[in-house]
C-alpha cells in the first residue's frame, strides 16, 4: 500500500471520529440545556418563593455586613490589619441565596 493511500484513510478515520463525538457533545449539550429550562419554568411555575430571601435570590451578606471589605491579619496581631475584599461576596455586598441557590422559589 502506497504511503498516500495510508494517511488518507487515517485522515477519513479521525473525520468520522471527530465527527461523532462532536455530535454526541452537541446532542449532550442540547439536552443539559433543554433540561435546564424546563426546570427551572416548572420551578417559577409549581414552587412558592422561597422564605429566607422572600423570593428575590439574594440577600444581604453577613460577614461583612454588607460593607464589601472585611479586616483581616494573617497572624493573631492585632498591631497589623489588612482590609480585603470579603470572600463570601466578592465585595458586592450581596450573596446568593442557598436556600433556593439564587433562583427565588424553592
Amino acid at each position: 500500500m502506497p504511503r498516500n493511500d495510508v494517511s488518507q484513510i487515517l485522515r477519513m478515520f479521525a473525520t468520522a471520529a471527530a465527527t461523532f463525538f462532536g455530535g454526541t457533545f452537541a446532542l449532550g449539550f442540547l439536552t443539559s440545556s433543554i433540561s435546564g429550562c424546563l426546570t427551572l419554568h416548572k420551578r417559577k411555575k409549581y414552587g412558592r418563593p422561597c422564605g429566607a430571601c422572600k423570593g428575590i435570590g439574594y440577600y444581604s451578606c453577613k460577614l461583612c455586613k454588607t460593607n464589601g471589605i472585611i479586616e483581616w491579619s494573617p497572624l493573631y496581631d492585632p498591631v497589623v490589619i489588612n482590609p480585603c475584599v470579603c470572600p463570601t461576596c466578592d465585595g458586592f455586598r450581596v450573596q446568593r441565596c442557598l436556600n433556593c441557590l439564587g433562583f427565588g422559589f424553592v
